[in-house]
């Protein structure tokens, strides 16, 4: 041995004994840095470094405390594999294993600002899908006489729970099974397999044209998501680039479709249609709807699967008057190949058409007597807050709104025997709109809490004397009346001013901030709401007092169907005075409300839909044998037809032909029968059955107000 080798191995000796002495006094933090996984590839620039820190600092603050240790590493790690393979398609049990060394070290990484394993992981991934494509492109061009589909395979419609393939061969397997599939699923659909093949040939190419495409920008905002929504679903990081699409909508300034979009998996989902916009007017794009495909006017369709999610709205974006054709997974289906094209005409979304409105009902009741019932339909809590600062004495407001349709409801003649507020759809807005909407009916008093980090609680409070209405209420939701929906229907269940009917609502109960970063934008979850009565809204949600059924999948929409969504839980009431107090009437009211929609067409179709899309769904893998596969769905369209009919025939509509007449309808109208008020001719049952269960209310009262009555005279 050299004498320089000797003095080298002196040196690491002395290095290691002082870096031991270190740890043990507590000055030095030491973690292993392994070799990269894979060679290569996208790398991070410097200034991702810096910005990786700053959001390790400012998550110190986030609602939920969670400590950078080893457990939060492992979180990290689950995340981020699942996000970019959620169906384990792509990674071999092999490249898992080798990730695994990162499993522990990635909370001492990010603290460093060291993206070193979110960038290896990425790269492998993009190579893995690089193949997968290639895969697909290479059997389609042996035509597709060369998948058989005899015999008794089958696939699996969720392989989020499933192994790792263990071997390329086992990779090809599953890879097989899924075009096979995406061929089936559009033969039945009546696709000829000439147009099959441009259609897979042309969407396989896009894709892979995409992933070549990616940036070290693209992969620093997917690795730190992984980090931010390890804490919540509504913590997120946006690059300087995104943040001008914070909580993409394009109901602002920007001339688009009205609709909140979320990047989900490789797909774009509707989360919500902006009440007012061309979307929800339109009524063929429905939240969880997954769009795959966007085409300008008589263009060539776009194939948007795994594109980021501005690269998406720029797309769908566009001047006024002009069309945008989209390609979509309709919400519930079981193939990702059962796709539509839908066409938009792009508009702005007007202030007065987000802006409340009233009508009059009459539900019939015994002995000819009709109760009058007013409605007033929400679909936003709006505030113009330019003019509101500026001291504009006429600035637009729900509440101001609101309070001059109840005088105009008051003003009727006869008067109307109950209230209903209808704020269904109605995705929240402005927190001051909802405590001040409150303040019309309870007549002073605490209208919700606040609790930050560190536990403090704020009270927000009624500030202005005096009730507008005093009469019976009603408020109907459903599973799209989220945030400061729920803080209003949440405030009117707890003073006992309202029978809170429908579905359970969203669950929103979360406060964010938006955090300037040097490199974009951190919106940090701060806070949560409570009600009065100390109950959050967040996960649970608004739970009604009559529940009505609707056809939507609780599992897919919702706060509880997000990963990492904080729990429910309870904190202190604070001092209130409940008004009424309703709870007796319940029973009765609950009796009555299910004799109606036990007979009721609408809902007994509503039952029976609901019925047929539980099977569907719990299905966990579909045959690829084509004469099963055709027997099967002909077994469905015939229940789906008949449950169609049964309606029809029971409302006095003419019955469908065939399954052709069925969806040229769905093409007209989706599943959900509920109707928007004013746009349709029909009346809406949902609307119709708040009336008669608030009408219901307002004869027990009257009921009561006898009988005290009477038994007074008799005490005397």
């Amino acid at each position: 041995m050299t004498r320089r080798t000797t003095l080298l191995r002196n040196l690491s000796i002395v290095a290691l004994l002082i870096a031991a002495l270190l740890q043990v006094c507590g000055a030095l933090t030491v973690s292993p840095r392994p070799e990269p996984v894979s060679a290569g590839g996208l790398a991070p620039e410097e200034v991702h470094a810096g910005a990786a820190r700053g959001i390790v600092d400012r998550l110190q603050g986030h609602y939920r405390q969670m400590r950078f240790d080893d457990s939060l590493s492992e979180k990290v790690f689950n995340r981020y594999l699942r996000d970019l393979d959620p169906n384990r398609v792509y990674f071999l049990a092999s490249d898992v294993a080798a990730f695994d060394r990162y499993r522990l070290l990635l909370d001492d990484q990010l603290r460093r600002g060291d993206l070193s394993a979110g960038f290896d992981i990425f790269n492998l991934y993009q190579q893995r899908v690089s193949e997968r494509l290639e895969y697909l492109l290479a059997r389609l061009d042996e035509g597709l006489d060369s998948l058989s589909f005899e015999g008794n395979d089958s696939v699996l419609l969720d392989r989020s729970e499933q192994p790792w393939a263990s071997s390329e061969e086992d990779m090809d397997d599953i890879w097989e099974r899924r075009l096979k599939n995406a061929v089936l699923t559009m033969r039945l659909d009546g696709v000829k397999d000439e147009e099959i093949l441009t259609r897979l040939e042309r969407r396989y190419s896009s894709q892979l044209n995409r992933v070549k495409q990616n940036a070290s920008e693209d992969v620093f905002q997917i690795y730190i998501n992984a980090l931010t929504q390890t804490f919540d679903p509504h913590t997120s990081y946006f690059t300087p680039h995104t943040s001008e699409n914070f909580n993409i909508s394009m109901s602002r300034s920007l001339e688009g479709i009205g609709a909140v979009l979320q990047a989900e998996d490789e797909y774009t989902k509707v989360v919500r249609l902006v009440p007012g916009g061309p979307a929800a007017k339109a009524g063929q794009l429905k939240p969880a709807d997954r769009i795959v495909g966007v085409g300008q006017e008589d263009e060539e369709m776009v194939n948007v699967i795994g594109w980021r999610l501005d690269e998406v709205v720029n797309l769908i974006r566009g001047p006024k008057g002009t069309e945008v054709r989209l390609e979509i997974i309709p919400a519930g289906s079981a193939s990702e190949h059962s796709t539509r094209e839908i066409t938009i005409e792009r508009n702005k979304v007007m202030l007065e058409e987000q802006a409340a409105k009233k009508q009059i009902i009459d539900i019939p009741g015994t002995n000819d007597s009709v109760e009058r019932i007013g409605v007033i339909r929400i679909p936003a809590f709006y505030l113009d807050f330019d003019a509101y600062n500026r001291g504009e004495p006429d600035y637009t407001s729900t509440t101001r709104d609101v309070a001059r349709l109840l005088q105009e409801l008051n003003d009727e003649e006869p008067a109307i025997d109950g209230l209903v507020i209808d704020l269904r759809n109605n995705g929240g807005g402005s927190l001051h709109e909802a405590t001040q909407l409150v303040s019309l009916f309870i007549g002073g008093g605490p209208t919700v809490q606040v609790r930050d980090a560190r536990g403090r609680v704020q009270v927000e409070r009624d500030k202005v004397p005096g009730t507008l209405y005093a009469g019976p209420m009603a408020v109907l939701v459903n599973r799209f009346s989220a945030s400061a929906s729920e803080i209003f229907a949440g405030a009117m269940q707890d003073y006992g001013r309202a029978i809170i009917i429908g579905d359970h609502t969203f669950g929103k109960g979360t406060v964010q901030t938006l955090l300037p970063l040097g490199h974009g934008q951190l919106k940090l979850t701060q806070a949560k709401f409570y009600r009065v009565s100390g109950s959050s809204n967040q996960n649970l949600g608004i739970v009604p007092d009559i529940e009505m059924p609707y056809l939507i999948d609780k599992e897919d929409i919702g706060e509880s169907a997000l990963p990492n969504a904080l729990p429910w839980d309870k904190i202190d009431a604070t001092a209130y005075t409940p008004q009424f107090n309703l709870s007796p009437y319940l029973p009765s009211l609950r009796e009555l409300h299910d004799q109606r929609l036990a007979v009721n067409p609408e809902f007994i179709y509503v039952r029976e839909q609901l019925a047929l899309l539980e099977e569907q769904r719990q299905k966990e893998s579909v045959s690829l044998n084509e004469k099963e596969r055709r027997s099967e769905q002909d077994a469905f369209e015939a229940r789906r037809l008949a449950i169609e009919n049964t309606r029809r025939k029971a409302v006095g509509e003419e019955p469908l032909k065939d399954m052709a007449a069925l969806r040229a309808l769905d093409e007209q109208r989706s599943l959900d029968p509920e109707n928007e008020m004013g746009d349709s001719d029909k009346p809406d049952p949902y609307l119709q059955e708040t009336g008669a269960v608030l009408a219901d209310l307002v004869r027990l009262l009257q009921n009561r107000q006898v009988a005290n009555s009477e038994g007074a005279v008799l005490q005397e």
